[in-house]
């Protein structure tokens, strides 16, 4: 958590004059925040971190000569610091926050300036102080948890198969519900699972626009079925469906089949549309089936009293752990209140999961 008597410096870098002015004046209306300086391109930013010595940087994804990748790239091995992109709709970003970026916000239409600078100031004051993670191959492992603990191992665990074609995994579904830093660390759960997962249904906080794009990333990158959730979509076996963005996806109960409802616009619930707790909720009120929860990186408390209902109702359920969170916020809350039973590393959620499917 940000100290509040600390004012949070922030830099901007964009090639685009006007998109700086914006960002500079929007950013600087918040008494939380103090933008120290900007930067034209990425060049132009290198060679002012290190006097400037900002707490956040926002960065726009395209830019001439080196581009936002390769600027993270180049960065943030050397000093990882929390970064916004400030993106159109573009596949690209989901690179750039693959490269270490912690979250980001869609580039502003016309008459929106206002959303926009809303968005961006809040994803601004949620990456301060926020844990910067490397690609896994170049962190060091945490330590192991303390006997006794609820936490599991950080190390990484051998990959468990499923019980081949168990038939009683058909009637198991899996909610799974994350924030800032979660595009990525969903990622990290879902490419370790097999084809045949039970059914899944996923809300990871995003702008409109980006969640079929995702769905279909995690489509190319994971093993089972993922797509973007159409309102009365079948839930089954071997497919994921990712709330869209804007909607309020929900489960619904006909019998033994389960459907899923997506409503447009609406009510936020617990601040957020779509909301893990609109999901969770939904589940522990809906699903008659044996179930599992997952709570994963991401600022504030949605999905953490969803998540104690569906424990409450019998699912075995899964929070992130702190050492392997960008924002160790709503897994906290989570575990706080009791809605979670272990704790696990993104890269060993998998197989805590499959390790308790195989005993279903």
């Amino acid at each position: 958590m940000w100290p509040s008597s600390k004012k949070i410096r922030v830099m901007v870098v964009d090639d685009s004059i006007l998109a700086r002015t914006l960002i500079t004046t929007g950013l600087a209306k918040c008494p939380q925040i103090e933008v120290v300086g900007t930067g034209f391109n990425a060049r132009d930013a290198l060679a002012k971190i290190e006097q400037l010595k900002p707490d956040v940087m926002t960065l726009d994804v395209e830019m001439p000569g080196m581009s936002g990748i390769d600027f993270l790239k180049e960065l943030l091995p050397k000093q990882p610091l929390p970064v916004i992109l400030v993106s159109s709709l573009d596949l690209r970003v989901f690179d750039a926050l693959s490269a270490g970026a912690v979250d980001f916000v869609r580039k502003p239409e016309k008459g929106q300036n206002d959303a926009f600078i809303a968005a961006l100031t809040q994803k601004v004051q949620e990456a301060a102080g926020a844990h910067v993670r490397r690609s896994s191959a170049t962190v060091s492992p945490p330590p192991a948890a303390r006997t006794g603990s609820p936490l599991v191992a950080a190390t990484p665990l051998p990959p468990i198969p499923l019980l081949g074609k168990k038939p009683a995994l058909d009637q198991v579904i899996i909610g799974l519900g994350a924030s800032t830093g979660g595009t990525e660390a969903t990622l990290e759960v879902l490419k370790r699972l097999p084809a045949d997962i039970p059914a899944m249904l996923i809300v990871q906080h995003m702008p409109p626009g980006f969640t079929q794009m995702y769905a279909e990333r995690l489509n190319r990158l994971c093993q089972m079925e993922v797509r973007e959730a159409k309102h009365g979509d079948e839930v089954r076996r071997g497919l994921a469906l990712l709330a869209p963005a804007d909607y309020q996806m929900r489960i619904v109960r006909s019998g033994s089949r389960y459907t899923v409802s997506c409503i447009q616009g609406g009510e936020k619930v617990s601040g957020h549309r779509p909301s893990v707790d609109a999901l969770f909720f939904s589940m522990a009120e809906q699903v008659r089936c044996k179930m599992a929860g997952i709570i994963m990186t991401g600022m504030g408390r949605d999905g953490a009293d969803g998540l104690l209902q569906m424990r409450k109702a019998g699912a075995f359920t899964i929070g992130q752990d702190k050492e392997s969170c960008v924002v160790y916020g709503m897994p906290m809350v989570a575990y706080n209140i009791g809605a979670v039973q272990i704790q696990a590393s993104c890269e060993n959620i998998a197989s805590v999961l499959i390790r308790q499917l195989n005993q279903m």
